[in-house]
């Protein structure tokens, strides 16, 4: 018996808190068996499909070490080494690549794409990253929170920044589940949509989460256990880019902002890529372009003592392995676990 099997993983939403925990700490394990090299070969001769609208490093890279070990055989096709969306519709790609191979990963642009992936291939599909939501990330992310502080009981989440992208909406329900208290810092127009609140507030009355949205970044900050931020604009996205750096300055992470959250063990996470110097060169360009030597989070910040973004990175190669074990391997997960 394997609760999770044959399920696709496309959205936080779709599962619970203790489902969600026990992702976590499965990934922990999978960690442990890893740093001990204990084989964990869960998805012996299974055939893994990676699609790939959206370039990636961790996504990919994550995908691929957690299928070789896991036993599995990974394919990555990215954008122009298929018909998928362009000469070939989602349905009939996802009733091919459902007939040979055991699981799909898609990361890309629209949600209703990697949906149509679940329901028309008749295999696990894992989103790993739409518009929409980012819900591989967030094993990773709470993953790390735990294995910082050992727990995810009363712990506060600040995200800042841009409040309208897929991490803030996958942090902020994710947290509303977990009963973890959350405040978003970004400006009014740059705040989650109203249905993506609307679900994280029904969440949390169920959870006893609390959950803020303001602008004060300041307030935002105050308290907080986790200090998260992510890229000011996003891939693929069309906007006055001068207007939204200046808009955005306020919420940067730097040594100020941080002294603010009135708490000496706050931690840093960024989901990555970050622009916290000009090493790269759209950093530079737009660092430059602008006058400042970084943008949503500070170097100093990035490579400080408070900054766990390199552990949270690696921390993805264990969270979409223990995603893909759970759904697609041979375990025993009993179903009174998440009742």
């Amino acid at each position: 018996m394997n609760h999770f099997y044959g399920k696709s993983y496309l959205k936080e939403i779709d599962f619970n808190k203790k489902e969600l925990e026990y992702l976590v700490d499965f990934a922990l394990h999978l960690k442990d068996l890893k740093k001990k090299n204990v084989p964990h070969k869960y998805l012996e001769n299974k055939n893994i499909a990676l699609l790939f609208e959206k370039t990636s490093t961790r996504t990919r890279s994550a995908f691929t070490v957690a299928a070789n070990d896991l036993g599995a055989h990974p394919e990555f096709m990215g954008i122009s080494d298929t018909q998928f969306g362009y000469k070939e519709s989602v349905a009939d790609s996802a009733k091919i690549l459902g007939s040979m191979f055991d699981g799909i990963e898609f990361r890309g642009f629209e949600q209703a794409t990697v949906e149509g992936l679940a329901k028309y291939s008749g295999v696990p599909v894992w989103n790993g990253l739409t518009d929409d939501w980012h819900p591989t990330q967030m094993i990773a992310d709470f993953m790390t929170i735990k294995e910082v502080f050992g727990t995810l009981e009363n712990k506060k989440l600040t995200y800042v920044g841009d409040g309208r992208n897929n991490m803030a909406n996958s942090l902020l329900v994710t947290s509303a589940i977990l009963g973890i208290d959350c405040s978003i810092g970004a400006p009014a127009d740059l705040q989650p949509a109203k249905e993506v609140q609307d679900i994280a507030h029904k969440l949390a009355e169920k959870s006893g989460s609390t959950l803020e949205i303001t602008d004060d970044v300041a307030q935002a900050v105050k308290d907080a256990d986790v200090l998260y931020t992510d890229v000011w604009i996003s891939m693929g996205e069309d906007i006055d880019v001068k207007a939204r750096i200046e808009k955005l300055l306020p919420y940067q992470i730097n040594d100020s902002l941080l002294e603010k959250t009135g708490k000496s063990e706050t931690i840093v996470m960024h989901c990555l890529p970050a622009f916290h110097d000009k090493q790269t060169k759209m950093g530079k360009k737009l660092c430059d372009q602008f006058g400042v030597e970084s943008l949503e989070i500070t170097d100093d910040v990035f490579n400080g003592k408070h900054s766990v973004v390199f552990q949270e990175g690696e921390n993805r190669l264990h969270s979409i392995k223990a995603i893909m074990a759970a759904t697609l391997g041979d375990l025993f997960i009993p179903d009174y676990l998440f009742e």
